[in-house]
This record gives structure tokens, sequence and C-alpha cells, in this order.
């Protein structure tokens, strides 16, 4: 098994290179130049269209769609996932991981408008879409291969980003802070998953609605007091990681110091892990909604992006870093903890748990209407309910197998489908750019 592992973590450190950094960051620059700054122009209008009456047609409403991407998106990426990146790159990572997702927006825009524009109805009536559709529909016929490809990559990556990895960081959390055991875990997170996921898309949307505004402002309300608690270090603190963005960290206590690649490779890289632009997962939740116009779902798509990594990955970053906890030497979620800690004692430990398990939580929610989609596509209506039976399954698994083997499949899973879509961004980038311009010269 450590000789399978080590062979995966080579694997995914190629796959995660410096090419495929560039590829997924050059997408999101291209389409944010071709759109003029779209995104960041019309980020107003996009938090406007949450609230706007539903218009067009779709399967679940506008704001659920943005809802349900969030629930698969906020997950152990903004907890786990920017600690790591601080860990391992210092606190210029952070900054690193504002940049990506600032250019992302962009991705994600793209992505949501594509999937909206190219969608299809199933046998039940319901709207369904994502890469594969786009590829499929708006490349030809000659590029269904590379639907076929996403499609299978994105079946297989469900079960490792948004299941196994999931499962796992919760069960290990509650093991380590509260002696729960994995197996117990395990088991009543696939009971929670099963009560929802077999009822389906509008089920998985009507939860999500529910539950992940909640739990996004509960974490960012102790977030936040966390911050309140160190303001004298904020300044410092913001200075520090735009300082060594650029420059590299030098050690301190327990950090052993980083270069400026390492701030820009972990941080982009943890950033796409937690926001999942240009990965082609959230997308597949929008082609469901309720729109008049591609354009339009396009503008709340891309707040999925900055909801998630500029406004709740900034508080857990900044929390590690203002608080000195960046210096432990603690990684992952424990680092964290290190952080709420400074100011909850003994009750930051909990506050992390319980904000991960609630993450992670939703994460399985969302990532199996992704995952499903993707298995529907390649095997038709028949593999819907076999699919779903299989992802519960899975849960106890993810849950109890060791943590190094779950990522590293995660990791090379992520990218694997990821180079589909963003070949497809690219080449249909003057639609996106014409149907851009068609919405927004009516709405100036």
């Amino acid at each position: 098994m450590s000789e399978l592992i080590t062979t995966l973590k080579a694997i995914s450190e190629v796959l995660w290179g410096w090419p495929a950094l560039i590829l997924i960051a050059g997408t999101g620059v291209y389409l944010t130049l071709r759109l003029a700054f779209l995104p960041l122009r019309r980020l107003a209008f996009g938090f406007r269209q949450v609230f706007a009456p539903a218009t067009g047609e779709g399967t679940i409403a506008a704001g659920a769609a943005l809802a349900t991407s969030l629930s698969a998106t906020i997950g152990t990426g903004n907890i786990v996932g920017v600690a790591t990146a601080i860990h391992s790159g210092g606190p210029g990572a952070l900054v690193w991981m504002w940049l990506i997702a600032l250019v992302g927006m962009a991705t994600k825009y793209a992505e949501a408008l594509l999937a909206v524009h190219y969608r299809e109805k199933d046998q039940r009536g319901q709207y369904v879409g994502g890469p594969m559709y786009y590829i499929r529909n708006g490349l030809g016929r000659n590029w269904a291969w590379l639907a076929l490809i996403f499609a299978f990559f994105g079946m297989f990556a469900g079960f490792g980003i948004g299941n196994t990895v999931q499962a796992n960081s919760v069960a290990h959390g509650l093991n380590d802070s509260f002696g729960v055991p994995t197996w117990a875990t395990g088991l009543t997170l696939a009971v929670l998953v099963a009560l929802v996921v077999l009822g389906g898309v509008k089920r998985i949307a009507r939860v999500a609605t529910f539950i992940v505004p909640f739990m996004a402002l509960t974490y960012l309300l102790a977030g936040l007091f966390v911050l309140a608690d160190h303001a004298a270090q904020l300044p410092a603190a913001l200075a520090l990681c735009f300082n060594d963005a650029f420059t590299g960290t030098a050690a301190a206590g327990g950090f052993a110091g980083a270069a400026v690649k390492e701030a820009i490779r972990f941080g982009m890289a943890r950033g796409i892990f937690s926001n999942e632009a240009g990965l082609g997962s959230a997308p597949i939740a929008h082609a469901s909604a309720n729109t008049d116009h591609p354009a339009r779902q396009g503008s709340i798509a891309m707040l999925g992006t900055f909801i998630d990594t500029i406004v709740v990955c900034s508080v857990t970053g900044l929390a590690i870093v203002a608080s000195g906890a960046w210096t432990s030497g603690a990684k992952g979620a424990p680092l964290s903890t290190a952080a709420f800690a400074t100011t909850f004692g003994d009750l930051g430990d909990v506050v992390v748990v319980c904000g991960l398990a609630v993450f992670a939580f939703t994460t399985l929610l969302g990532w199996s209407l992704y995952s499903e989609r993707c298995t529907q596509y390649l095997f038709g209506e028949r593999a819907v309910l076999p699919f779903r039976v299989v992802w519960v399954l899975m849960v106890p698994v993810g849950a109890t197998v060791g943590l190094d083997l779950v990522w590293a499949l995660a990791d090379i899973m992520n990218i694997l489908m990821a180079v589909p879509n963003l070949i497809a961004l690219l080449l249909l980038a003057p639609v996106v750019v014409r149907l851009s311009k068609e919405f927004f010269e009516r709405h100036e």
C-alpha cells in the first residue's frame, strides 16, 4: 500500500505541476480579458440576480443552483486546504489564492453560461448540462470523444474530492477531537446522505438552500470573531501576506520557510481545489437553473468563486496568519484549530470540527449530483439509481481508509477532468463573449 501511495503522489505531483496550473490560471486570465473584466464589473448585478424573481425555464431555482454549487465547493478546502497552503507556501500563498479566485470568476461565469446555453432535457423532463454537453453540442460531434473523457473522469472524481475525501476528513476530525470511531461517523454520514441523495436534484437543492447559508454565516461569524480579537495584528498580517507572496517566507517558529514558487504553487492549487473554477463541476448544477438567458445564470455562478475563496477562505487564512498560528508547525485542520483556539480556547477545536463536519456533509450532496450527471451521460437513465446506491455505500468506506491514498486519488482525478473542460472553454470563448454582449447590452 505504501508503494501505491508513493506512486500516486508522484503522479499527482506531475499532473498538478506548473503546466496544469498555468493552463487553469491562463484560461481564467484569457477569459477575464476577453470579457473585459465583466465578472468584476458585474459583481453587484450578480448578487441582485440571486434575489430576483424566477425567470425562464429550468428544474430548480437560480438561487438554489448557486446554493447547490456552494454546497459542493464550501468544504474541506476552506478549512484544510487553506491551512495546507499556508503551511507549505507561507502567508503569501493566501494572496495567490485570491488572485486565482479573481480570474476564476470569469472561468466559472463562462462555464455556467455555456452549460445553460447547450443544456438538454432528459427522459424525466429535467434539464441537464455541463462540460460534456457543451463540448458535444458546442464543438460538434467530432469532439464527442472529449465529452466522454470529461464524463468518465468526472464520474470517478466525485468519489474522490466529493465523497471519500469529505467522509475521511470528518471521521478523522471527530475521532481526533472527541474519540468518535471512524466507522460510526461513516455509517451516520451514509444514512444522512442517503436520505437526501436518493431524492434527486430537487431534494439536494432544497437541503442545500436551507443548510448552506446557515453554515457559511455561522462559520464566518466565528472566524470574524477571531479576526476582531486580533484586530491589532491584522494590518501586519495583511502586509506579511502581500510581501511574502512575491519575496518568499523566512523560517519562523515551527515554519520551515518557503520560496515564492511554493507560495504560488500551493496558493493556486489549494485555491482551485476549494472553489473548483475550471474543473467543470459547478456548471452541472447551474445547467438545471430557472433562467431566461445563459449570461444571467453565469453572473450568479461566478458568485460561487467569490464567496468561497474571497470571503470564506480569507477568513480562515487571515485567522491563521493574524493569530500567529502559522508559525506553530501544525498543518491541515489542526492549524486552523490552533488559530481559532487563540480566541475560543478549547472551543476552537469544536468550532473547526463542527464546521468541517457540516461543510463536508453538504459537499457529499453537491458532488453526488455532479458525479451522477456524468454517470447518466455515459450510461443513460438506468444507471442513476445504482449510482446513488454506490455513492452512499462509498461514504463509510471513505471514512475508514487512509487519508494519504484518498487525497492522492482526488488530486489526480480533479486535474484529469479539468483538462477537457478547459480546452472547451478556450475554444468556445467567442460564444461566451457573443452571448454576454447580447445580454448586457439590454441590461445597461
